[in-house]
């Protein structure tokens, strides 16, 4: 049976994320490149070209998702660390646990 991962966080930031306009465009991009690869199969398009751009999104994820990564580490970790907050670390585990499978 499959979990529900979505969870209320409520971390409040005090401390700025350098990387979030970044990440944010990235996303952008990668939700319109989905709605290419929907309309690329509604249209009967060749399954090998669908295949290549799905391949596409699935990495231009993993860029946003490491760019966010970064950005956590070097902000909300780093932040963690000064107050002893060990709530945010056990947090990115268990992120991470579902992230890298």
């Amino acid at each position: 049976m499959e979990q529900d991962h979505t969870q209320t966080h409520t971390h409040t930031h005090t401390h700025e994320h350098k990387h979030r306009k970044q990440i944010i465009n990235r996303l952008a991009r990668i939700e319109g490149h989905v709605r290419s690869v929907k309309e690329m199969t509604a249209d009967g398009r060749d399954c090998s070209d669908i295949l290549l751009q799905i391949a596409a999104v699935r990495k231009a994820l993993d860029n946003a998702a490491k760019l966010l990564l970064k950005d956590h580490l070097e902000s909300c970790v780093v932040d963690a660390i000064h107050h002893g907050e060990k709530k945010t670390l056990e947090d990115l585990n268990k992120a991470l646990e579902h992230f890298i499978r």
